[in-house]
């Protein structure tokens, strides 16, 4: 196979003459090479060099250098699929960084001119202007790209209506290995003696070609060589779509663009169970229907496992399966009549089927959601265990889908296993991940006789063993017990009329791999186990099941809506996806790419720009925490020996602040000093701060000065008798109160902490803050140092257990400190049960002002604001209840929506991080403000009002001081 060199010459090797014959283009540090180790399959080969082609020229160059050192090369789009048909040992070339210019579009012909990096997003928003779209669109449309739709024959859930991608792609222009260049379509290769090839080819075979390929649309397993039949066109554009990079590096398509329904809505049918809606489906798509999508009740269940979804569906109608059924119109009216008739014609068939007909777009996506997350959701059971792809795109003719799922489920249950299904019901593509037990030989032996077993099965109802996502290293292997020897024979005849030294994608259709060997969760995955500090719940205490919680699917690659990975978003950088620090991790706590354990650079260096913001903790269809998996990786990292200079200080911020302020007027004296240019270089230099930042002031009053100066020395605790309602607040504004006073508000920004005593005063709240020093471990857990943040923590819970336990809430300011309340402490101090305690009598002073029924003592503002949600808060809160109280006050509030600031605490301050920082704020959040025409500026979180003050010199308002504003400025009005 080629790459066998690796065996002789180190890797380096290859890396110093790639990068001197092509610099800037290839990558070879393992921190790269592990993280581009896996796609959203089970399989891992680890590269020996990542390319990242910037034109035409940089393939052809690519591709002459494997040859030269005898490396095999594997294309590589957003690296979604699920059969293993995007890694390889040799070179991984990534078009999806630079390939993804949109050539053209011409909406007379509804055509396309696209590179093989372009995202089917950003595709379907420059022809969305003409009234068209691209039809296939897999549920990882946000992120998938047209070169892997090309390569994998990508359907999607509009395939039903408008065919799968070979059925919407008219040309292909595509390098072969030897340099050629070949423009593939109707009637031609663009190559005669190429044509000639495939006219032999396809003229040895014709009746097995006919009767064994082309069945029914779902067939995508092997070469389209039925397309080269002379009834279908000779069509070798076609014949190629699906190839999954085996025959060429495509370089350009030409795709077909269909019109988009003016006015759309959303049938969802209930039914008893899975299979009648399974057997409903070919009903419902021969009725008109554009999508014809299925679930069961088990992918609702594993949803509603996951923190904050509890109520996830509701807005489903009720049973134990459901179709998506979505159907167009000329007009909304038109869309909806279409879809509740739609749903009639279905109950006349089957009386008991339930509906709900949707025609808002937000309500439509809601729903979407559930369904095109799926193939995270799924990766847990209901019960939290692990399922796997595997057998995961199976197909059978759509008449027979209820029959081979019944069967299915028997299948399963005879070898042990669960799963939950779901897919395309209405062309009969079956998804489901099961739970086989990879981690040990034996599961991976069950994983064979399962697979091996399924085949037979799906055999048996006229399907196919891929009806998506290609062969693979998955499926490769099954294929000779779907097709004749002839058909295999003309399969590998194919690819050796392009590849003919078969250095693409070694191991896929010809010549397949293993459909078991070189499994990513496989036996020896755990190599480095460890007992974390967090409890890690939803894993079981482990860190390598948190770390494997990642599958691949790469939703933090969206570069559109969403918080999640705002490093990935500046830099675009596998590396910097929540998936490429995931598989880092995964190869280090293998122990055989990574063998330096918890002391490994590479690992490092993966984490250096995650901005813990927590994103992927919610937007992370399998909640993926990174923020917690690196606090757990620099706990370990730095064990025993120096920390960077930003540790010492921006992680131990709380101490240096407190001791700025200690005596009257030294936190004037300190301002003073590091206002002199020289001195506060020498302070960042020393303090390990990037010295493009401004350095922090330091009040001149703490708040607790403040309070202590204006109310006396209150205690914490309840007066007797006296105990909240409801988060231990009483409904009709009377009470007790505990204000958190977090490092920022106290030492930094006191003006908020005053703003809201005075606002929860008014509304009739006695207040109280803690007696003596709290701090929830923010900075020290944020830079690794649990040891002392569970220390801090436990002083906390000292200090303020009189008060908590008394039943009064305590009313966070802070958003990244209310969040270490909630969900850290509980998870760094399991043992604790006052952790717990605190954590449900933590709430934002939002939530409280919002759920407050007494006197309104508020005027209106009629004001318009910007607010930037911190993205803790976004992440494990809600802004829902800040929206109640801005609306009331009467601010008309637009929502960033690009995630975090981009500050992030100690991130922005660290060296190195700039440009992302930077990046992260330019994406929308300066811009904005800077354009801000008398809009007041919102936000909560101290590094984002620190950012939007040192990036646009602008000054951001906190809730309590937007409530203070609305307090002062009229006599307000009573409830």
């Amino acid at each position: 196979m080629p790459g066998g060199c690796l065996k002789y010459w180190g890797v380096a090797d290859h890396a110093r003459r790639l990068d001197a014959a092509l610099p800037g283009v290839f990558r070879a540090g393992l921190t790269v090479r592990t993280a581009y180790s896996s796609d959203a399959s089970i399989y891992r080969r680890v590269p020996a060099a990542v390319a990242e082609p910037r034109t035409v020229d940089d393939l052809a160059r690519i591709l002459g250098l494997a040859e030269e050192e005898n490396l095999s090369v594997t294309p590589r789009g957003g690296g979604t699929s699920i059969a293993g048909n995007s890694i390889g040992s040799g070179i991984v070339v990534d078009t999806s960084r630079h390939l993804r210019r949109i050539h053209s579009i011409d909406p007379e012909a509804r055509t396309a001119v696209v590179e093989p990096g372009v995202i089917l997003d950003d595709l379907r928003a420059a022809a969305g202007r003409y009234g068209l779209t691209f039809g296939p669109d897999p549920s990882s449309h946000s992120r998938c790209t047209l070169g892997g739709m090309i390569g994998n024959n990508a359907c999607g859930s509009h395939s039903v209506a408008w065919g799968i991608t070979s059925a919407n792609v008219e040309a292909l222009r595509m390098l072969l290995p030897d340099g050629r260049e070949l423009a593939a379509g109707r009637g031609t290769s663009g190559d005669v003696a190429v044509d000639a090839e495939l006219r032999r080819l396809r003229d040895a075979h014709p009746g097995h070609l006919r009767k064994e390929l082309g069945r029914f649309s779902r067939q995508v397993s092997g070469y389209g060589l039925h397309h080269l039949l002379p009834e279908n066109g000779f069509d070798v554009a076609k014949a190629l779509v699906g190839a999954e990079g085996t025959c060429g590096l495509v370089t350009e398509a030409t795709v077909k663009l269909v019109p988009v329904p003016k006015a759309r809505a959303l049938a969802v049918l209930g039914f008893p169970d899975v299979f009648v809606a399974a057997e409903v489906a070919p009903f419902a798509a021969e009725s008109g229907a554009l999508t014809v999508e299925g679930m069961a009740a088990d992918l609702l269940t594993a949803l509603r496992q996951q923190p904050g979804r509890a109520d996830a569906g509701s807005d489903l109608p009720s049973g134990g399966g459901w179709l998506y059924c979505e159907v167009g119109g000329e007009t909304v009216a038109a869309a909806r009549d279409a879809a509740h008739a739609l749903a009639e014609s279905v109950r006349e068939r089957v009386p008991e089927t339930t509906s709900v007909v949707v025609d808002d777009p937000v309500r439509m996506r809601a729903l979407w959601w559930i369904r095109e997350a799926g193939s995270g959701i799924v990766t847990r059971l209901p019960d939290g265990g692990e399922a796997w792809p595997g057998w995961e795109d199976s197909a059978v003719p759509p008449s027979r889908l209820a029959g081979y799922l019944r069967e299915l489920y028997v299948l399963m249950s005879g070898h042990g296993l669960r799963g939950v299904p779901y897919g395309h019901f209405g062309e009969g593509c079956l998804h489901l991940r099961v739970d086989f037990g990879l981690d040990e030989p034996s599961g991976v032996a069950g994983y064979r006789a399962f697979v091996e077993d399924a085949a037979q099965l799906v055999l048996s109802h006229g399907g196919t063993v891929s009806g998506e996502h290609g062969d693979g290293f998955a499926r490769s292997e099954l294929l000779a017990a779907m097709y004749t020897p002839e058909v295999l024979r003309a399969f590998a005849a194919f690819k050796a009329v392009f590849d003919p030294g078969r250095r693409l994608n070694p191991g896929v259709i010809v010549d397949p791999a293993s459909l078991d060997a070189g499994l990513r969760p496989g036996p020896g995955r755990d190599a480095l186990a460890i007992t974390p500090v967090h409890a890690l719940r939803r894993d079981g205490g482990s860190f390598a099941a948190a770390v494997h919680r990642c599958v691949g699917v790469g939703a933090c690659r969206d570069l559109g809506a969403g918080a999640m990975c705002p490093s990935f978003k500046a830099t675009r950088d596998e590396v910097h996806s929540t998936r490429g620090r995931a598989r880092v991790l995964a190869e280090m706590l293998r122990g055989e790419s990574l063998p330096d354990g918890w002391r490994s650079e590479e690992a490092r260096e993966a984490l250096d720009l995650c901005l813990s913001c927590k994103a992927c903790a919610s937007e992370c269809p399998v909640n993926v925490d990174m923020a917690t998996y690196k606090a757990e990786f620099l706990y370990r990292h730095y064990a025993g020996r120096r920390r960077p200079m930003a540790h010492y200080s921006m992680g131990w911020l709380p101490l240096w602040s407190r001791l700025a302020t200690a005596v009257p007027g030294a936190s004037r004296l300190v301002n003073a000093v590091l206002a002199r240019e020289p001195v506060a270089r020498a302070v960042k230099r020393a303090a390990g701060v990037e010295p493009r930042r401004q350095m922090i002031h330091f009040a001149d009053r703490t708040l607790r000065g403040w309070f202590r100066d204006t109310h006396g020395p209150h205690t914490p605790r309840a007066p007797r008798g006296e105990r909240g309602g409801r988060n231990g607040v009483k409904g009709r504004g009377s009470g007790t109160v505990v204000l958190w006073p977090d490092t920022f508000t106290e030492y930094h920004s006191p003006e908020v902490g005053r703003a809201a005593v005075e606002v929860m005063e008014a509304l009739g709240y006695r207040v109280l803050i803690p007696p003596g020093r709290v701090c929830c471990g923010l900075t020290w857990h944020s830079t690794g140092q649990l040891g002392v943040a569970r220390r801090v923590l436990k002083h906390t819970l000292d200090v303020l257990a009189p008060a908590f336990e008394a039943g009064l809430p305590v009313v966070g300011l802070e958003p990244s400190c209310t969040v270490m309340l909630r969900n850290e402490a509980p998870e760094l101090l399991p043992d604790d049960p006052r952790a717990r305690l605190l954590g449900k009598a933590t709430i934002t002073l939002a939530e409280l002002v919002a759920g407050h029924e007494g006197d309104w003592p508020f005027g209106t503002l009629d004001a318009a604001a910007i607010a930037q949600v911190h993205c803790h808060q976004e992440a494990k809160g809600s802004y829902a209840p800040d929206l109640a109280v801005l609306t009331r006050l009467g601010v008309d509030t637009d929502v960033i929506g690009a995630g975090c600031c981009g500050l992030a605490g100690n991130f922005g301050f660290e060296p190195g991080h700039w440009d992302v920082s930077q990046n992260c704020a330019e994406r929308e959040l300066f811009p904005r403000v800077r354009g801000a025409d008398g809009e007041l500026i919102l936000a909560d979180g101290f590094s984002c009002r620190t950012q939007v003050a040192q990036g646009t010199g602008h000054r951001a308002l906190h809730l309590a001081q937007v409530l203070h504003r609305a307090l002062t400025s009229g006599s307000g009005a009573t409830a």
